[in-house]
């Protein structure tokens, strides 16, 4: 067979890979095609012989070495043979402690010590780079901003196994590479220019082990010794037993009477009798090295660059998932193999404390046992109480995979101090409960894991293969695949019913988010998770199947709001709020489309919000959607009952084998937020308010889910009449409306009000009409405050309640509003008071989960604290840090006491809405604003349109339109000033000289289609010309906007469905 290296270098060098790594790589390739198989013979080597035993080194230690030694961890291990698809290192080992949590600590410790800030660095692949240096950023900041920290591995073409040729994937171009194993250190130093970098700066020797090896630490008497010797190379070696047989060893080259390693990939099947000969071949190599960092520039430079590594060869496929992809071969070096190139190479023999890896889910439950503890300086050792660490068989079928030892220690970690040997044979469920004495074998032959008895098991062999079973809480494992089309908007994910209710639909988002909760780090079988929505149709069967597929995945409570209704804002109240302690909230699922239609035709919606009672961050949405894009089963419990949730009260359901318990508590769906609401505000004096005589309200809920909370506020709490209430009984069709609290859709309110679509007065006649109106979306995030035939923007409404924050309780007992924030797309009413009343600013990108980072700044970032905070998107969302989502009813009760304010003295005239905002507008001026919505857009028109308007930015600044210079052009990009993250594409801007804006953005909220938003801004500070219409206003710079986006062509019409 004839093949050359060209196509592979070509391929390396399009990803500027390194001239050091692509040699190293062409030199195992040209071993490849020459026939050359890497075997090392048993006739051609001898036993090593023996080695200085490191305990009994009897030098002193020389502390100053250290000013010119750098440890270093090889960190580029994804652990997909146990299931990983992160850095392994991220894996928790011991509490809530990972592997890099104890690396992170045992470098601190080292430097407290000894007094020294020895250098310290991590060799990531491009597969452990982002999640480590975000760990880092999060957890070790300190060690983040260390210069040269990461130094990243390269990465090496797949070959196909016939050709040889660079392998292709075209479903995932990503498989198409992998790791050139970790003989790539000395290529990434060289390439990286980190070798160079350190010798310039007077670093002499180089510590190198495993990530997963906590027992490996800088060691300043092995130091000591190495220094001593002279030697440019020091492996690190344990005595073989018979658990290490199947490992390399350490070999003397009869040849020339050089070390070399011997790896099984190395040995030839007839001389596997004596690799495995631990008397023979008494040592193992621990991949903690030691190196001369000059010497290796030496070799470096003699061999032209590179290393020169023996070839092992790895027969995969190219896809790790399919068996049936390409067969390919992946060609890797190994780091320790580099003790043949060093001239006067040595190797220590060293207890095996300092040898703790992990490489199989036996491992790993051993450490995170009590048979191994952590020490003062945060290595793993063997616990002293064990006389040896207990040989662990089990089944490495059932339990190859971390998740599948997950699910078998859910109850905990069993006792294995006492423990000599543990044999595990089919699936189990341990505890913390349970203490192994002795040799303890447990038999399980049933296709249901079955849980191990607690107490202590003594030298005995439990068969669980006929004992009782869970029962109703038996998880099912449902094969799927991915569908199309599941990633999270800014409001969670939304879908036509019927999407919805197809197969496997609900289940694979569910199950995805699961997975991606779980894997942040959250334990689910703590804490309780809330389960809840807008009553929307399909709202009850979805409730069903959460909670059995939660109970699946490890839920232990749940609480369901009644009648399976929660409003947004009150999930959030339940989660911060609802106790005890103990039973805190770790999430919720939100079912929910929010202001989109209902019914079995119309829209379903369903979103997670976390711990704080927020949204999911960016982070948790990508992972979830990510694992949508993978998924191959869900997990549920078919045989679990379903539950009544039209009462409250509590359902226990227990196993069958008594092991395990799960508490369903349908709540009531009020009580929570409204009790915090009448912390933040003075009911009472919103009372007097509304007892007035010449004051009447009406609160139309639009038959969406706020109904029950404003009949209990407003007649329950503030005894106000039934008719204050309109459509206030929830329907799972908004009784066939859009229950969307705007001019347009929320029309019976508007005409009640006296106004029509464009919020301009109607001839009402001889009508009283009320002095207060407002009205609330589906899932009761949202509002529209209305006055006596007046109408509030969003916009204004934000900025009137910054501006009179005082009146309410919440914001005057804690000194004061501090900050305030917007979406770039609402208008800058609200910047002007906040100039004015030198409060915190902010603009962010459309979405609740960036004002919840700016609440959270102090609480979870320990940066600066913006509370109490008031916040709002002109899309009729305003609320403030009560809660983590927007409060349409908040919203409400921040008017009223605004009114209750302003009319203290019953004996005055009443002071209106209209009043209250005109006085705003004499002080600030007013922003002229409106928004038109197509709704239904072509996506792939509306796409193109948005992409136009991006690749024209630089052309189109500078540029005169209808009359407006448009002094900017550009995408906003936000970046977050608490979490430093970047959110990009948030929306086309128009910046005009004069301070007028046009946007358009891509609502990520529809349900089907696009929905393109047009956003029309001039501010207008002239007391003159504070009376005018909007539409005359705006008329001239609406006609630019149109120019601007040209929708006509892209979407076939100039003609809003909705303008606010």
């Amino acid at each position: 067979m004839t093949a050359t290296f060209e196509a592979c270098r070509a391929k390396m060098e399009a990803e500027s890979i390194a001239e050091s790594a692509i040699s190293a790589f062409e030199a195992s390739f040209n071993s490849l095609v020459s026939g050359a198989t890497g075997i090392i013979g048993e006739d051609t080597i001898s036993p090593a012989p023996d080695l200085v035993d490191a305990t009994s080194i009897s030098a002193d230690p020389d502390t100053s070495l250290l000013d010119k030694t750098v440890v270093l961890k090889l960190n580029g291990g994804l652990g997909t043979g146990m299931g990983l698809d992160k850095a392994k290192s991220l894996l928790k080992v011991k509490g809530d402690d990972t592997f890099l949590d104890l690396t992170a600590k045992q470098v601190i410790k080292m430097r407290e010590e000894y007094g020294r800030k020895v250098k310290f660095m991590l060799m990531n692949s491009f597969s452990t780079s982002e999640d480590t240096q975000n760990f880092f950023k999060e957890n070790y900041p300190e060690l983040a901003e260390e210069e040269g920290l990461e130094m990243l591995q390269n990465k090496v073409p797949k070959l196909d196994r016939t050709t040889f040729e660079p392998a292709v994937c075209e479903s995932d171009p990503s498989n198409e590479w992998c790791p050139p194993g970790h003989g790539d250190l000395y290529a990434a130093l060289v390439g990286s220019g980190s070798l160079k970098s350190l010798l310039d700066n007077g670093f002499k020797y180089m510590f190198v082990s495993n990530s997963d090896n906590l027992g490996a630490t800088l060691d300043l008497l092995i130091l000591t010794h190495f220094a001593s010797t002279d030697a440019p190379f020091m492996m690190e070696c344990c005595v073989r037993t018979e658990n290490d047989k199947k490992g390399g060893h350490l070999a003397v080259r009869k040849e020339d009477g050089q070390l070399i390693l011997r790896e099984s990939a190395m040995c030839a099947d007839e001389d596997e009798p004596a690799f495995q000969d631990i008397t023979k071949h008494r040592f193992f190599n621990t991949n903690n090295l030691w190196i001369r960092l000059d010497k290796l520039q030496e070799i470096v430079d003699k061999s032209g660059g590179f290393i020169p590594l023996p070839m092992i060869m790895n027969n995969k496929t190219v896809d790790p998932k399919d068996d049936s992809s390409q067969k390919v071969v992946q060609l890797e070096t190994a780091m320790g193999a580099a003790i043949e190139c060093f001239a006067g190479a040595t190797a220590i023999s060293v207890p095996r404390t300092r040898f703790a890896p992990v490489k199989k889910c036996s491992d790993l439950l051993l450490l995170r046992s009590d048979g191994y503890v952590v020490t003062d300086d945060y290595r793993i050792q063997l616990n002293p109480e064990c006389d040896a660490a207990p040989v662990m068989n089990i089944d490495s079928k059932k339990y190859k995979l971390v998740e599948k030892l997950e699910a078998a220690t859910e109850g905990g970690i069993p006792s294995l101090i006492q423990c000599t040997r543990l044999v595990i044979k089919g699936t189990v469920r341990m505890s913390k409960k349970c203490t192994f004495v002795g040799e303890v074998t447990i038999i399980n032959n049933s296709d249901e894991a079955k849980a191990v008895p607690t107490g202590i098991l003594e030298n005995t062999t439990v068969d669980l293969t006929d004992a009782p079973g869970l029962g109703p809480l038996k998880p099912v494992v449902v094969a799927s695949a991915p569908i199309d089309g599941q990633k999270p908007g800014t409001s969670g994910l939304r879908k036509k019913t019927k999407v919805f209710m197809s197969e496997n639909y609900l289940n694979n988002f569910v199950q995805s988010a699961f997975d991606a909760v779980k894997a942040s780090g959250t334990d689910v079988s703590e804490g309780t998770l809330i389960v809840g929505g807008d009553g929307r149709y399909y709202n009850d069967k979805a409730i069903q199947t959460i909670i059995q597929m939660g109970v699946a995945n490890g839920v232990k409570r749940f609480w369901i709001g009644k009648d399976g209704l929660l409003s947004t804002p009150a999930v959030s109240a339940v989660i911060r709020e609802r106790g005890p302690v103990w039973q805190k909230a770790f999430g919720a699922f939100i079912l929910t489309a929010s202001h989109n239609p209902g019914g079995p035709e119309e829209d379903f919606g369903i979103k997670y919000n976390c711990e704080n009672g927020g949204p999911g961050p960016d982070k948790l949405m990508n992972a979830i959607y990510s694992n949508t894009t993978s998924i191959r089963s869900y997990k549920i419990c078919s045989e679990f009952p379903e539950i009544d949730i039209t009462a409250a009260g509590n359902t226990s359901v227990a196993s069958a084998d008594g092991s395990s318990e799960v508490n369903v508590e349908v709540i009531d769906s009020t009580r929570s937020h409204v009790d915090l609401l009448k912390t933040i505000f003075d009911f009472g004096a919103i009372k007097k308010l509304l007892d007035r005589e010449d004051f009447t309200m009406i609160y139309d809920s639009m038959h969406g889910v706020n109904g029950p909370y404003a009949r209990t506020i407003f007649e329950d709490e503030l005894g106000q009449p039934e008719s204050v209430n309109m459509n206030a009984i929830p329907k799972d069709d908004f009784n066939g409306g859009h229950a969307d609290p705007n001019l347009t859709y929320a029309k019976e309110l508007v005409e009640i009000m006296g106004l029509d679509r464009t919020g301009e007065k109607i001839d009402v006649g001889d009508r009283v009409v009320p002095s207060f109106g407002a009205a609330a979306d589906g899932d009761g995030d949202r509002n529209m405050i209305l006055g006596t035939q007046f109408f509030v923007t969003p916009s204004d409404s934000l900025a009137i309640i910054a501006a009179y924050a005082d009146t309410i309780p919440f914001f005057k007992t804690q000194g004061g509003l501090k900050g305030v924030a917007r979406s770039m797309p609402t208008s800058g009413a609200v910047d002007l008071v906040a100039k004015d009343l030198n409060f915190d600013l902010f603009e962010t990108p459309t979405g609740w989960k960036y004002f919840g980072n700016l609440m959270d700044s102090k609480a979870l970032y320990a940066g600066k604290d913006y509370t109490p905070f008031i916040c709002g998107e002109e899309s009729f969302g305003t609320g403030s840090n009560h809660v983590r989502e927007k409060d349409g009813i908040w919203a409400v009760l921040a008017w009223l006491s605004i009114l209750a304010s302003v009319n203290a003295d019953t004996s005055k005239p009443l002071v209106t809405v209209e009043d209250i905002v005109r006085k705003h507008w004499a002080k600030y001026g007013r922003n002229y604003y409106c928004r038109w919505d197509f709704e239904g857009m072509p996506k792939e028109g509306a796409n193109a349109m948005m992409d136009k308007m991006r690749a024209d930015s630089a052309a189109n600044t500078g540029r005169v339109v209808g009359g407006y210079t448009i002094a900017t052009a550009d995408d906003f990009m936000y970046v977050d000033p608490v979490d430093g993250s970047i959110a990009k594409k948030q929306g086309v801007r128009f910046l005009m000289a004069d301070g007028s804006r046009v946007i358009f953005r891509l609502s990520g909220t529809a349900g089907s289609g696009a929905t393109v938003r047009m956003y029309i801004e001039q501010y207008e500070p002239d007391p003159s010309k504070l009376e005018m219409k909007v539409s005359t206003a705006l008329e001239g710079l609406v006609a630019v906007a149109l120019e601007l986006c040209d929708i006509k062509t892209f979407c076939n019409t100039e003609t809003p469905t909705v303008i606010t």
